[in-house]
């Protein structure tokens, strides 16, 4: 009996300091994001998921990490890999956690890329069930901006189909849900109310005022976005990819 009182006290002791020690690692995982060194940051939260496999922060960063990475990989078959994992993750945090805006956030970008590798009907069913991950976000929280720009970006892309594209859709695979560029654009403004350091919003904002037929607004947008602070591994690519659009609208 005195031993097992000694091993549940000792049990009982070492709680505390692994919470200490996931939440350290969880912490790292962070500062790296922001140095910015995603690949550093995500070896952290795998480290954390092997002390804590349901924790959601570490799924969520993992799978956004893995969909950033593949993102900007020019080898199709090692972009193909992250894209698989970031959804595996994202997976994982969604059958966890479904009632969470960063669950769904997870989703709504790991379909994102896996669109890019899809045709057909299983192309439209992603396309549909993105929609549906970025509003089920927006429901639990919304002040997500992440998946107000989302949604901005579906309605963009949705909305610019031909009427061809979306009557072969419709023939073959069913309708596509209701778009527009209006609502693109309500969106996107939306999410710079709630962040206004987010660089890839200002760009697909300016594109959005741009196909508008709106460029005093456009430029704006980008003229705003070459001020912002460099924070993600990929601002650098976002600035001049809006230097070419600047251009393009004077």
């Amino acid at each position: 009996m005195k031993f097992l009182c000694l091993l549940l006290l000792s049990y009982l002791v070492h709680i505390p300091t692994f919470a200490q020690d996931v939440n350290a690692i969880l912490k790292e995982g962070d500062r790296l994001v922001l140095v910015p060194d995603e690949k550093a940051a995500f070896l952290k939260f795998k480290e954390a998921l092997k002390l804590q496999p349901t924790n959601i922060h570490a799924l969520t960063q993992a799978a956004e990490i893995c969909s950033n990475i593949g993102n900007r990989e020019t080898n199709t078959k090692i972009r193909d890999e992250y894209f698989a994992v970031s959804l595996i993750y994202a997976n994982t945090a969604y059958k966890l956690h479904p009632e969470t805006d960063v669950a769904n956030v997870a989703m709504a970008i790991a379909y994102g890329r896996i669109i890019l590798l899809k045709s057909g009907k299983e192309k439209i069913s992603y396309v549909k069930e993105l929609k549906m991950y970025a509003e089920n976000a927006i429901a639990a929280n919304s002040n997500n901006f992440r998946a107000w720009h989302i949604l901005g970006k579906w309605h963009y892309e949705v909305s610019n189909l031909s009427a061809f594209e979306r009557g072969a859709a419709k023939l073959f695979y069913g309708a596509l849900p209701a778009s527009s560029l209006a609502t693109s654009i309500t969106c996107y403004e939306k999410a710079k109310t709630l962040s206004n350091t987010f660089s890839l919003n200002y760009l697909e904002l300016a594109k959005a005022y741009k196909r508008n037929g709106e460029k005093a607004k456009a430029i704006f947008q980008l003229n705003t976005l070459l001020t912002l602070k460099n924070v993600t591994a990929d601002d650098e690519k976002i600035k001049l990819e809006a230097i070419t659009l600047l251009k393009k609208c004077q």
